[in-house]
């Protein structure tokens, strides 16, 4: 298999015009009601609106075209709770070929369709991280396919970092600050990079649940921790980060800030409410950050990225 090479601002901008045909430059909002209550200016990278509802589909685009044609003719292989799920289905279907796909039995509904609708073949699995590895494990070696690891992937990573580079293109003032969520952390793997490359007075900070809170025990460990306990309604940051997003994060990122599910759920209903925008509970942990952290953040221009829209409508916590 080609081996993906550590992101650099070049290849950044490589990936930015691979996967510009398949993905969408999101628009950045903003909201004074919101910019009034937390005492700074949020600029808001809206990914709900990307293709398959979420950022993901720029690192499961890049990282897909970025195989050889053999590679992508066996098809491809990954785990996801759901969008990365969804943006491999999505990037599969591109280059017509089969996508096959292990998630946990426990995904909300809503995300399992979605990956079904894009055609890839789904392999349940119990949720925790040892049994999603050894399920795409068998999944590989029964199809043949190419796996491509949902985070801890340099070409997954440096897909992500379109979002933030064109946050920077667009948003028209220089950014104090910029927040992301993280889970496995290649979202903010590949924000963080973005900002060294592209705003290097940028300060890169994530937000993350309470009850899967290891990145925060891995930044301060500088090493891969597990959370103490998993339960949170953020389901799409349930997992551990990996080595190779670790190491960018301890380089570039200032900051990890942890939100309870009630902080998280009032942040996702103030964005429902005020910005008329559908988001899912882990879109809203990075601005439950801020709500918690208003003086860190006071009189501040912050980028806020909105990660994806891809909720239970019949499940909503409010």
């Amino acid at each position: 298999m080609t081996t993906p090479i550590y992101p650099t601002a070049t290849s950044i901008l490589e990936a930015h015009a691979r996967i510009q045909p398949y993905v969408h430059r999101t628009p950045i909002l903003t909201c004074k009601t919101i910019n009034k209550l937390v005492g700074a200016s949020l600029y808001f990278k809206c990914e709900n609106f990307q293709k398959i509802g979420a950022f993901k589909a720029r690192g499961g685009v890049n990282a897909v075209l970025s195989l050889t044609t053999d590679e992508q003719a066996r098809g491809i292989a990954t785990h996801s709770s759901g969008n990365h799920a969804q943006a491999i289905a999505y990037a599969a279907g591109v280059v017509g070929t089969k996508a096959f796909i292990v998630m946990p039995d426990n995904s909300p509904e809503v995300k399992i369709k979605a990956v079904k609708g894009y055609g890839a073949e789904v392999t349940f699995c119990k949720n925790t991280p040892e049994e999603r590895e050894r399920t795409v494990q068998e999944v590989v070696a029964r199809s043949g396919a190419t796996f491509i690891h949902p985070f801890n992937d340099y070409n997954v990573i440096t897909g992500q970092a379109t979002a933030a580079k064109e946050l920077f293109d667009d948003v028209g003032v220089d950014l104090d600050a910029l927040i992301a969520p993280v889970g496995g952390g290649g979202l903010l793997s590949g924000t963080a990079l973005s900002a060294h490359y592209f705003a290097e007075r940028t300060r890169v900070f994530a937000g993350e649940p309470e009850g899967a809170a290891d990145a925060v025990l891995s930044f301060q460990s500088q090493k891969i921790e597990r959370a103490p306990y998993v339960n949170t309604i953020a389901d799409g940051l349930l997992t551990p980060l990996g080595d190779k997003t670790l190491d960018i994060i301890l380089r570039h990122v200032e900051g990890i800030y942890t939100v309870s599910d009630a902080e998280i759920i009032e942040a996702m209903r103030l964005i429902w409410e005020r910005m008329k925008i559908i988001v899912e509970p882990s879109c809203a942990v990075p601005l439950a950050a801020v709500i918690k952290n208003k003086a860190l953040f006071k009189d501040l221009t912050v980028g806020v990225i909105l990660t994806g829209g891809n909720v239970d409508l019949g499940r909503l916590p409010f």
